[in-house]
């Protein structure tokens, strides 16, 4: 499948032995025994990361990332890094230095990106749980074509530091997983302030919601279920859910979001812009990739980084500085903040009313290898119902909802208010309790 770059065989094993040693004498943490898989974008001290791009090839990290010390002090064992579209600039992982990832569901098809190698991985049984991030729908889309769960947290909730950056005011760190349940054992573990990420929130505290029986307000964006690119069986099966929960007592009704055809644009104005301003540091000069052609110092950075990175991740370089540039800032960055704003506006008008926001995870089950790959607005759309919770900050989980005739799997998605992310998990429990209904068979 090609979902591990690297595995820690050695260094597990005796990790392992360690744990075995406290795990008898009462004093294991309360992760011990997990094994995760990191994306190849998180920093882990004294091994490499390159973000799957050429140009950090060889590269050693300094430092381990927050989320990755936090899980050590639970005592859980990494056991590798997992391939990822470069730069985490994809929704296919076919856009990695070091080759696509497959399905393992299904071998000719993707499982999704950007956090392709660590669905692969948690799917395929190579370890328990993985650690993704998530910018536009990097652990929601491919969970939801891998029929796991998915969860982006709120942003602020979980530290970006040691998180390789795509798009800083976007970017989130959230856990893959079988269930709802083990997602949020482990968002436990890593969420909480960090006094070396200043975007992380010092007043958030996990809470475990009590059970309540009173009834839900649930919305379902109706211009998600109106869209032509929908395919039926989705929108089928994402009725009869809401059916269910109607049954239940709760209250379900449509809701319009006149924004969705502006999220996609908004979203790549400002996460390009983004790009360009934190890939600038990737210039063969201080670490990384220096081409061996180079003789001047501008070659070293014209060569460097036309070598080392990737088609895909060029072409949002080039479209972020095309936004950011002289006389065009004000007409696509500064007026992307400001549909920002408005579409974060709207979404919050929305649950002030109602609980949580439903709507599709994607268009479509997984789509075949390459079918995407020359028609980059075609992959972009891939992403319309993901990057809405990414554009506002919100938490919002990719649930697993059901087999298409294809015999491959779908999500659904939920989206929730700002901090309570606690809330939205118990929510998608009650959800895979009552309405999973298969598990696929792997290919591998």
């Amino acid at each position: 499948m090609n979902a591990f770059l690297e595995t820690y065989d050695d260094e597990a094993l005796e990790e392992a032995r360690i744990l075995d040693e406290k795990l008898k004498n009462g004093t294991a943490g309360p992760l011990a025994g997990l094994v995760i898989g990191l994306k190849d974008n998180i920093c882990y001290k004294n091994h490499k990361v390159s973000a799957s791009s050429k140009i950090l090839e060889g590269f050693t990290s300094l430092f381990s990332a927050t989320v990755v010390e936090r899980l050590k002090a639970a005592d859980a064992i990494i056991i590798g890094r997992c391939n990822c579209d470069e730069f985490a600039m994809g929704s296919s992982n076919e856009n990695s230095a070091y080759g696509p990832v497959l399905n393992p569901l299904d071998l000719n098809k993707v499982p999704g990106g950007s956090s392709g190698g660590t669905v692969a991985a948690v799917k395929a049984g190579l370890c328990h749980a993985a650690l993704g991030s998530d910018t536009g729908g990097s652990i929601r889309q491919p969970a939801s074509f891998c029929d796991l769960t998915g969860f982006k947290p709120t942003y602020s909730t979980v530290s970006r530091w040691g998180l390789i950056a795509y798009a800083s005011s976007f970017d989130q760190i959230g856990p893959i997983t079988h269930s709802a349940e083990d997602a949020e054992i482990i968002y436990k573990t890593i969420c909480g302030a960090d006094e070396r990420d200043n975007t992380t929130s010092r007043k958030f505290e996990f809470i475990q919601p009590t059970e309540s029986k009173k009834p839900l307000k649930i919305g379902y964006i109706k211009e998600t279920f109106e869209m032509p690119g929908l395919d039926p069986e989705i929108l089928h099966r994402m009725q009869e859910i809401l059916d269910g929960l109607k049954a239940e007592g709760h209250s379900v009704e449509p809701v319009s979001f006149p924004y969705l055809d502006y999220l996609v644009p908004t979203y790549y104005v400002l996460t390009t812009a983004e790009a360009s301003s934190n890939l600038s540091r990737f210039d063969g000069i201080r670490f990384g990739y220096r081409s061996p052609k180079a003789k001047t110092i501008d070659e070293v950075y014209t060569f460097s980084r036309s070598e080392g990175f990737g088609r895909e991740v060029k072409r949002r370089i080039m479209l972020g500085t095309f936004v950011l540039s002289a006389g065009y800032y004000d007409a696509y960055y500064t007026k992307g903040q400001l549909v920002r704003q408005k579409i974060r506006n709207a979404t919050d008008a929305l649950l002030q009313e109602f609980d949580f926001l439903m709507s599709p995870t994607t268009p479509t089950p997984p789509f075949e290898l390459g079918a995407k790959s020359k028609d980059p607005i075609s992959m972009y759309l891939s992403d319309i119902f993901t990057v809405h919770a990414n554009i506002t900050g919100h938490p919002a989980v990719s649930i697993p909802a059901g087999q298409h005739s294809n015999g491959l799997p779908f999500g659904i998605q939920a989206l929730g208010n700002l901090f309570e992310d606690a809330k939205l998990l118990q929510f998608a429990k009650n959800i895979e309790e009552k309405y999973r209904t298969f598990e696929p068979a792997l290919q591998v």
